[in-house]
């Protein structure tokens, strides 16, 4: 019982969002990005982890959900953390290979685009090209 007062009560004094986010590559080396419909840019695609949910098997149902994935293995590539408000937000990191795209676009996800990494569209969001960077063999960022 005081294990998990003393656990809400940290919840609430610390909160931590855990979310994840994948870099679709296609056969040719190409990088899936996703124009969302509440934020500027191209960004790479992801969500937050379900209650209990391994976050391989949560990147793979968002990428479902939002871009029509099917197929694919998701290989673990880093792990960050960043200031969302007052929380903080921890993101794992996948690199996605040998799935299918069926995307449509949804309230959420209005357009698509498949990209150069070394190469991506001017507007780019900021988080977005250091993972670019990152999967070209930079060295990685402790911070999204």
């Amino acid at each position: 019982m005081f294990y998990s007062l003393f656990m809400t009560a940290k919840a609430l004094w610390s909160p931590t969002a855990f979310g994840v986010s994948g870099a679709v590559l296609d056969r040719n080396g190409q990088v899936l990005l996703v124009r969302h419909s509440y934020m500027p840019g191209w960004q790479l695609p992801g969500g937050g982890v379900d209650r209990g949910e391994p976050p391989q098997a949560a990147i793979l149902r968002e990428l479902g959900e939002e871009v029509g994935l099917t197929g694919g293995t998701a290989e673990f590539f880093g792990l960050y953390s960043r200031k969302a408000g007052w929380a903080t937000n921890v993101v794992a990191f996948y690199r996605v290979t040998g799935g299918a795209i069926a995307f449509r676009p949804s309230l959420e996800i209005r357009e698509i685009c498949f990209a150069d990494p070394a190469s991506p569209p001017p507007d780019t969001t900021q988080a977005t090209l250091a993972r670019l960077r990152e999967l070209c063999g930079a060295p990685l960022s402790p911070y999204w």
